[in-house]
């Protein structure tokens, strides 16, 4: 593991110093982010507070197999020390980042700046909740006053940002590049079902890339809110690379953890249809996909799974009603799990217990992960992996970053996936592929 840093390595013996005031007016979330430092993170949860995060306090990044435990251990020594002020609860610090998908993932290409595991510390931390808007500032600093001096600067740069506008909509496709042909993708298919077939495998969820070039650089800020306007209800997020060039984003509909308290909650996201073109439609679209045999065998696959795997850490666990999520362009089967905690249990150690579930992996996990590796002819990077936040209490709340693409410059690269099993037919999952590409397709051109 790398040590903790910002700009220059942060020394371990050195404070976490945080302070807090609430503001009587800030700007949206929109512009905020626009004129923040980089690197920018920014998180929207159904549920939560929306945080956009401006520079880096200090980073945590681990590249070891180890990287959850990494990351736990250098988050416990940063928060262990230190004189934070957090005004409220909403408003306290948080270190917000993610994981690669691959223990063995190469941080290179479209990946370059992210690391298998990587945690930023905000300098200045926005948040916007139902009750009003919080400052928070961070700093790796024992000089108390420097800090408040900062938080000072910090409100009058606030307040000088003028009201938003518009905005200049979406940059435009100018090209776009596939990974996968068709042909490839059902041969790709077929092998897997094969393998099913053979009894090597119960079930594999399957990727393809898209890189589009962009007839202008990518205005994130923007982006992000009109992901917002379509996808209120689903996770949305931004993890920036150091350098600020271009960064990690989406409006993923998956949650993988929340923990707060002794309550657990997360779920089964898994079986897809499209949308109707009329309530009539969607009612029958919806009632098809309940009674569709290989998409409610591959949602139940999910939640066995997810039960399976929280029952190390669980006194008790309850699963809800399956149901159907509408989102703009396709709708899911969903089934809600809570779990009470039988012990203390840090929420990256749930994160890793669940990563990846069978709805971005597949049964069982090490032959779904090699058959991915061999399969799929690009780097999946952070798509489908951990991304979220988690605080000095263990408390944190993750999703699955599906619906995300990582931009840099005036290009963009799109990910989507599906679970094969073994009736899956080659056509209808290349169908399904691109209609998962929409929401972020839309937000782009």
């Amino acid at each position: 593991m790398e040590p903790l840093g910002s700009e220059e390595t942060a020394p371990l013996d050195r404070e976490l110093t945080s302070r807090t005031i609430r503001l009587t007016a800030a700007p949206d979330q929109r512009v905020t982010l626009a004129t923040a430092e980089t690197p920018r993170t920014f998180w929207a949860a159904p549920g939560e507070a929306t945080v956009v995060g401006s520079g880096s306090a200090t980073t945590i990044r681990a590249d070891g197999r180890d990287r959850f435990q990494a990351v736990q251990d250098a988050a416990r020594e940063l928060f262990s020390v230190g004189d934070v002020h957090a005004g409220a609860l909403a408003a306290r610090p948080r270190l917000f980042g993610g994981f690669s998908f691959h223990d063995e993932h190469a941080s290179a290409g479209p990946w370059g700046g992210y690391p298998r595991a990587k945690f930023v510390l905000p300098r200045t931390q926005l948040t916007y909740t139902d009750d009003g808007t919080w400052l928070t500032v961070n700093a790796v600093d024992t000089d108390a006053e420097r800090v408040e001096r900062r938080l000072d600067a910090e409100v009058e740069r606030l307040r000088s940002i003028s009201s938003p506008d518009a905005g200049r909509g979406p940059p435009g496709i100018v090209d776009r590049t596939r990974t996968t042909s068709e042909a490839n993708w059902r041969r790709s298919v077929t092998a897997a079902t094969d393998r099913i077939a053979a009894g090597e495998l119960r079930k594999v969820v399957l990727a393809q890339a898209l890189r589009v070039t962009l007839a202008r650089p990518l205005l994130l800020s923007d982006t992000l809110s009109r992901l917002e306007e379509r996808y209120p209800d689903c996770y949305r997020f931004l993890i920036e690379p150091d350098d600020g060039a271009g960064g990690f984003f989406g409006a993923t509909p998956e949650r993988l953890v929340g923990r707060h308290g002794r309550t657990v909650e997360t779920g089964a996201l898994a079986g897809t249809t499209g949308r109707g073109e009329t309530p009539e439609e969607d009612e029958w679209l919806a009632a098809e996909l309940l009674a569709d045999e290989k998409n409610v065998h591959e949602h139940e696959l999910v939640a066995d799974a997810v039960r399976t795997q929280l029952e190390p850490y669980a006194a008790s666990i309850r699963a809800g009603e399956r149901a159907i999520r509408r989102l703009a362009t396709v709708q899911h089967i969903e089934t809600p799990i809570t779990a009470e905690l039988a012990d203390d249990v840090h929420v990256l150690e749930l994160v890793e217990a669940l990563h990846p579930t069978p709805a971005v992996g597949g049964l069982p996990p090490k032959e779904a992960l090699r058959t991915i590796r061999d399969t799929e002819p690009f780097e999946r990077g952070w798509y489908a992996a951990p991304v979220g936040w988690f605080d000095a209490a263990g408390y944190g709340s993750f999703a699955v970053a599906i619906r995300s693409a990582v931009a840099r410059d005036d290009t963009a690269t799109l990910f989507a996936g599906v679970g094969i099993v073994a009736d899956s037919d080659p056509d209808r999952e290349w169908d399904e592929v691109q209609l998962k590409y929409r929401p972020i397709l839309d937000a782009l051109e």
